[in-house]
């Protein structure tokens, strides 16, 4: 039993020793070969077994927490009704096309003006193989689903001071990088450095793995070689007829990569959130919005921005003024509420909580993020670089540009998202100014990394979320001593109202913690009705 802890123990310390050297894609190698791996999962549809003894039950917000909450509650019995405060379904289940408008707050408007097809997700953009919940819901709602490329070896990898500020292929940082960190690895091994913490078996396992993941020679050494081509691309291409060999090109000095700091930028494919698979709707985020509402779109009073949230022991009373009649407030009762309004707003609310739910609700922030989507005369990122879907990485205070994952290989015009600025100084700065800015400022940071920007750029949009009227914010921003004092408090159901949406959820920022907290949050009002 004793040597079976100090054997895990020594593993632990392995792959703390990888990832703090190789940072998270080499640790999760590591894991992978040593037989560690895990998940968790969505459980299936959620059961609301026992008599709702007819019920009623009022949802604020139609955002995927609400309309959840709403098509489950409704089959199992209970009357629903969802206030909702924009003129759509889904929250920031949002896409933008051409025609669109929406306003800020400042009272800045912008008109969408992509070509028909065209579309940005300004919220939500993909989709984990590992949201069971989200998949599942697509499914039985009948949204079609298309791959979402997160890792594209073929995009760029960019640092205003690396390489004479040239952008890099992803795939020449990410090889040459494991490369270099594998032949380290294996020199120490061979050397008996590790022998305190590795068994031999594992020795010769970790000099297998280091081998294959680092494209090593037979020797142990990473070097231009076709070993190495087979991952990093050649110099010469592989042809036909004479002359047709390739030819191996010449790695990335490892200080140079070290010095770059590009490494920092491949945890984005090893992270578990990210792994792919990933999807993404056909056509848009919304459509599964638009799904959910075609099954609870009659339960929806669009329009209605909640003021004031009552409850006694007969039931709950939510004021709310119509934005179509808004000199007349009007007021929705219900037995119970589930309340999914983001705590940015819910805060600013008047509700009869609690002072352990009101003062959770007080101390979650909210992330300040900003994307900003541009359409071009053509996708020359196709034509010209061979960029098929994917992101690539800047320290530009841009901090991402990400490729369409669909329409590949067409003519014609294309939007990539050209700013993903999430938290941070750059994210307030380009909060505070206007759009048309926002949009000037992508094109003149993204020029950098794509010449063709200042040819082939026609129109964009930008949404800043600290500015989105229905959310003032991105995503609830928990840190680890909020969550211990406030979290549990959150969720618990005070009276008759309970809350719900990704911020009630260890999942923030995702759609999947907006729907498993929704899950979570009618099972146990059902059960207090049912128990009552």
């Amino acid at each position: 039993m004793q040597s079976d802890r100090q054997e895990t123990l020594s593993r632990r310390d392995l792959l703390s020793l990888v990832g703090a050297v190789a940072g998270g894609a080499a640790m999760y190698q590591a894991m992978t070969s040593l037989g560690f791996a895990s998940e968790s999962g969505y459980k299936g549809p959620v059961k609301l077994d026992g008599d709702a003894k007819g019920a009623s039950v009022l949802v604020l917000g139609a955002g995927l927490a609400g309309m959840t909450a709403a098509l489950e509650l409704r089959k199992a019995g209970y009357k629903v009704q969802v206030l909702e405060f924009n003129r759509r379904p889904g929250g920031r289940n949002w896409t933008i096309r051409g025609g669109d408008s929406f306003t800020e707050l400042g009272g800045q408007t912008q008109n969408c003006e992509f070509e028909q097809g065209l579309y940005l997700n300004p919220g939500p953009w993909r989709i984990p193989y590992h949201h069971r919940a989200v998949l599942d819901y697509c499914k039985r709602l009948n949204v079609a689903l298309e791959p979402f490329v997160q890792l594209n070896h073929n995009a760029l990898l960019h640092g205003t001071g690396a390489f004479g500020g040239q952008p890099q292929r992803i795939r020449d940082i990410k090889t040459d990088f494991q490369g270099h960190v594998s032949e380290l690895l294996a020199k120490a091994t061979q050397q008996g450095k590790l022998d305190e913490v590795v068994s031999v078996e594992d020795k010769e396992i970790l000099l297998q793995a280091m081998k294959s993941w680092g494209a090593l020679d037979k020797n142990y050494a990473y070097k231009a070689s076709l070993i190495s081509a087979d991952f990093r691309g050649y110099a010469k291409d592989p042809g036909g007829g004479l002359g047709a060999a390739p030819v191996a090109g010449e790695p990335i000095a490892m200080s140079d990569i070290l010095r770059s700091r590009m490494w920092r930028y491949l945890q984005n494919f090893a992270l578990h959130e990210f792994q792919t698979t990933m999807f993404q709707p056909v056509g848009g985020m919304d459509m599964i919005g638009k799904a959910f509402a075609r099954q609870v779109g009659d339960l929806i009073r669009y329009d209605a921005k909640v003021t004031r949230i009552q409850q006694d022991g007969g039931g709950v009373s939510v004021s709310f003024i119509d934005a179509k009649a808004p000199g007349t407030p009007q007021v929705a009762k219900a037995d119970w509420c589930v309340c999914t309004i983001p705590l940015s707003i819910l805060s600013q609310i008047q509700i009869d909580v609690g002072a352990p739910m009101k003062a959770a609700i007080d101390a979650v922030p909210y992330a300040s993020a900003v994307k900003v989507g541009l359409q071009f005369k053509r996708r020359f990122w196709e034509e010209d670089e061979a960029i098929y879907g994917g992101i690539t990485y800047t320290d530009l205070p841009i901090r991402q540009i990400a490729y369409p994952n669909s329409g590949f290989n067409r003519s014609g015009r294309g939007v990539l998202l050209g700013a993903y600025i999430f938290e941070g100084a750059n994210a307030f700065e380009f909060t505070s100014m206007p759009p048309a800015d926002r949009v000037k400022r992508a094109v003149a940071f993204g020029s950098r990394i794509h010449p063709q920007y200042g040819s082939e750029f026609e129109n964009g949009v930008a949404v800043a979320w600290h500015r989105v009227p229905f959310t003032l914010g991105c995503a609830g921003n928990w840190t680890e001593k909020a969550r211990e004092e406030h979290y549990d408090d959150l969720c618990q159901i005070d009276g008759r109202i309970v809350l719900a949406g990704e911020h009630a959820s260890y999942i923030p920022a995702w759609q999947e913690g907006a729907i498993l907290s929704s899950l979570d949050a009618i099972t146990r009002l059902h059960d207090r009705v049912v128990r009552t």
